[in-house]
């Protein structure tokens, strides 16, 4: 994982359910927690929400909320 690839996590758009059109940095955290306990999807959008998972676990979101476009 590069920086490249955190940014784009950060704004990528949620493309379904619930949340459909929010960008995963601003999911709420009981929702990534539900998909951990569930299992992520499979490919780049389950690796993305992985690390939301991670980010908001670790209190990391305000740090990278200026990042978001």
């Amino acid at each position: 994982m590069d920086n490249q690839d955190l940014l784009e996590a950060i704004n990528q758009v949620m493309p379904y359910g619930k949340y459909k059109g929010r960008q995963l940095l601003d999911l709420p955290e009981p929702y990534l927690v539900w998909y951990h306990s569930k299992g992520f999807p499979q490919g780049k959008l389950g690796t993305q929400l992985a690390l939301m998972y991670e980010v908001k676990l670790n209190g990391l979101e305000g740090m990278l909320r200026r990042f978001q476009r």
